[in-house]
């Protein structure tokens, strides 16, 4: 039998791929195991903002550029004051986790990064073909999402679209103590949509227009809406624009891990890993590399028991809600921040709360359509 070129190929250099390969090279287990990491882009830019919570310190905090221990929740009635405590909510600019991550990686002699686009894994030779050339693995973790999602009709979709725009102004116009989670004081067309604040000084702050819809926009559409939160919302009229980023991250109940298979194993997007309800990535991801990693050695599948099917028939309902009464997500999320402690949000929301917690989360939010939606989700 031909010897493969690598133990491990990674298709794809962001936050699934990368996270996994730090933590495959930081355990013994994995000593002297060959790991490619296939990528078409060097990931040299600022290209997202990963923001997460967790109770005191971490593993990434010299990478976070901010923390906030307070926030707030505003929609067109209502602006509660939250207080996090015991957790933070931390916000870690996506270049700098890949600078360190290259960092760490390159110091390894078994680690490769690889500059190409892969466009198929065959199976049966094990190897993953890309446009400049081809690689063969005794297993891949591939982090494509599969382009059959979008045309599943069993499937909620809804996506999380947004632009960011990093601002300076002249004065200072912004408590760096305290973030906007939500606010809904912008309005697109009975949709969900919502913005965003998250200031690192009195004179700086990423600003999100965010929407959780079933359809896609125009970027004009984002640069209507931010100006027009800036100068009627903020009050601010002199400002300068010192970086932007946009994303779009599918939000739905489609069954990713069907294609898992013997050699490969779909990872971040492609996987499942986002948490469909909410669109949060980071610290989901930590955890589902954790779980792979455990059943690796284990001797187990990798992608066993990576998901609750309780929460993932939470998240389905919630999507197909959305998905069928868009205009519904401003009175839900107020429901379900202003009836709810923000500490019991971020249990439920990383699925550590019991049944009976869930049930009066999901009691405080009722609305006819959830009835309809369960019963289309049997």
């Amino acid at each position: 039998m031909i010897t493969p070129d690598y133990y491990y190929i990674i298709v794809g250099g962001g936050l699934a791929g990368l996270q996994l390969a730090l933590e495959i090279r930081k355990d013994v287990f994995f000593k002297g195991k060959k790991i490619a990491i296939i990528d078409p882009s060097l990931k040299s830019e600022n290209d997202k903002t990963w923001c997460f919570w967790e109770e005191g310190s971490g593993k990434w905090d010299e990478l976070i550029q901010k923390e906030w221990q307070q926030g707030l929740f505003i929609a067109e009635s209502v602006k509660k004051e939250m207080d996090f405590a015991p957790y933070s909510y931390k916000m870690l600019r996506s270049i700098d986790f890949y600078q360190y991550a290259k960092g760490e990686l390159n110091k390894d002699p078994d680690t490769y990064f690889i500059q190409d686009e892969i466009s198929k894994i065959d199976e049966v030779t094990r190897t993953a073909l890309g446009k400049k050339d081809s690689y063969t693995a005794t297993h891949f973790f591939d982090s494509r999402p599969p382009h059959s999602y979008k045309d599943d009709s069993g499937s909620a979709k809804i996506y999380q679209h947004f632009k960011g725009i990093y601002i300076e102004t002249q004065e200072a116009q912004f408590d760096p103590d305290r973030f906007t989670m939500m606010d809904y004081r912008g309005k697109y067309k009975n949709s969900t949509c919502f913005t965003y604040v998250l200031p690192v000084s009195p004179k700086n702050a990423l600003i999100e227009f965010t929407f959780f819809t079933p359809f896609l926009t125009e970027e004009k559409v984002y640069d209507e809406q931010l100006e027009k939160y800036i100068r009627e919302v903020l009050k601010i009229d002199n400002y300068s624009i010192t970086e932007s980023e946009t994303g779009i991250i599918p939000m739905t109940d489609y069954p990713f891990h069907q294609h898992n298979s013997k050699y490969v194993t779909k990872i971040g997007t492609a996987g499942g890993w986002v948490k469909a309800s909410s669109g949060y990535s980071f610290k989901s991801t930590e955890r589902k590399v954790d779980k792979l990693l455990s059943n690796i050695k284990s001797g187990k599948k990798p992608a066993q028991g990576l998901f609750s099917k309780r929460f993932q028939r939470y998240d389905a309902i919630f999507l197909d809600v959305l998905e069928k009464r868009n205009d519904l997500g401003e009175s839900l999320f107020t429901k379900f921040y202003t009836k709810n402690s923000i500490q019991n949000i971020f249990k439920f929301l990383d699925e550590e709360t019991t049944f009976s917690e869930d049930i009066k989360i999901m009691q405080s939010m009722f609305h006819p359509q959830f009835l309809k939606s369960f019963f289309n989700k049997l």
